[in-house]
């Protein structure tokens, strides 16, 4: 990770230990030269930016999916509250504008492409083959599901799946990305783990091809 990007990472709002951010750059300069990479929840951009700072270093295009309105956690009353990202006049969460000066900043909004739009709704349309897929969304059982449903039919041959917050020990986190994201891409078949950072996991496609539904 280039020294300038990486201080930009460290300052940007979010939830991505480095040496997991350092984990996602590493396989999105390895998997970017073979097609574009989309992230599932982008916040403010801090992930954006590992991700982000590959493209710029080895070529390509980062896709990232948000509605910018905050996950459940993400609402007044929650643990991950930043009531500086309430747009006071509408009364919602708003991360759009903090995300969009997050990677002016960094200098990487060429190679760094916003979607704004609900995971599904977005999903439901896409037909592009994905070298690499990040999905780090809302946590609740309802979007890990409609994350997997959507999100990784889309990993091309060889590409990976990374998926956030996979905690096997109840103890340690939320259930969500395990058992309705990580797991049922196991037993899916169509991908093997080839790596594992913190939370992070790295599952790579063994079967199957880009449009292919899963089990």
């Amino acid at each position: 990770m280039p020294d300038d990007l990486l201080e930009h990472a460290r300052a940007a709002k979010g939830f991505m230990p480095e040496d997991e951010g350092a984990l996602l750059h590493r396989w999105a300069r390895e998997r970017l030269p073979h097609g574009p990479a989309l992230e599932v929840g982008t916040y403010c951009g801090k992930s954006a930016i590992w991700l982000g700072a590959a493209a710029r270093e080895v070529g390509g295009t980062v896709f990232t999916v948000d509605h910018h309105r905050g996950s459940e956690e993400n609402q007044a009353g929650w643990e991950h509250h930043d009531d500086s990202l309430v747009d006071h006049e509408l009364g919602v969460m708003d991360t759009l504008p903090t995300f969009r000066r997050t990677i002016r900043a960094a200098g990487l909004e060429e190679q760094v492409v916003a979607v704004v739009g609900r995971s599904e709704t977005v999903g439901g349309w896409w037909r592009t083959p994905l070298s690499l897929l990040f999905i780090d969304g809302g946590h609740g059982v309802e979007p890990a599901r409609a994350d997997f449903r959507t999100w990784p039919r889309w990993v091309m041959p060889g590409g990976v799946l990374l998926v956030h917050d996979v905690f096997p020990d109840p103890a340690d986190g939320g259930r969500p990305p395990y058992e309705d994201i990580y797991l049922p891409a196991l037993a899916s078949g169509a991908f093997s783990e080839v790596d594992v950072v913190g939370s992070m996991r790295v599952l790579r496609r063994t079967t199957g091809g880009a449009g292919d539904r899963l089990p």
